[in-house]
């Protein structure tokens, strides 16, 4: 699905970086190098690919300011981007088919935030995450 998505991608012009090295590398640590880099500004959306694509989604939201989500359905994708400012959406090679993908991929690279009713509340959604910036209790590190 990922190098599928990606030819895609690179013939309709846009770049692709691809994190999951070789030998392929676990998806804790591919979400983390892709989150890290939207943090940094080098990019400013990313497509991430697991199994179901949950697991990506959630390493990605530990990322300050990062916000992923799951979406399999052309609905769910641009309504990501223009209520919820989505930087990152992951997919599932488990869960939907290379063509349904591209619809997906296509629908959600497509759509821009579009502020409005939508800007208070994640501009909302930044002031809990930057609220919750602090270090892990000792009692949540057991």
């Amino acid at each position: 699905m990922k190098d599928h998505i990606g030819d895609l991608l690179r013939g309709r012009g846009y770049p692709v970086l691809d994190y999951s090295g070789f030998p392929v590398r676990d998806y804790p640590d591919v979400a983390s190098d892709a989150a890290e880099a939207i943090c940094r500004g080098e990019c400013t959306r990313a497509i991430l690919f697991c199994g179901t694509g949950l697991g990506m989604a959630i390493v990605a939201n530990k990322f300050y300011g990062v916000r992923a989500v799951t979406a399999h359905d052309t609905l769910s994708a641009e309504r990501a981007r223009t209520s919820n400012d989505a930087q990152i959406l992951t997919m599932g090679a488990m869960v939907i088919a290379p063509s349904a993908a591209e619809t997906v991929v296509d629908r959600w690279l497509a759509a821009e935030f579009g502020g409005g009713r939508s800007l208070r509340k994640v501009e909302r959604v930044n002031q809990i995450d930057a609220r919750n910036r602090l270090p892990p209790s000792r009692a949540a590190r057991r």
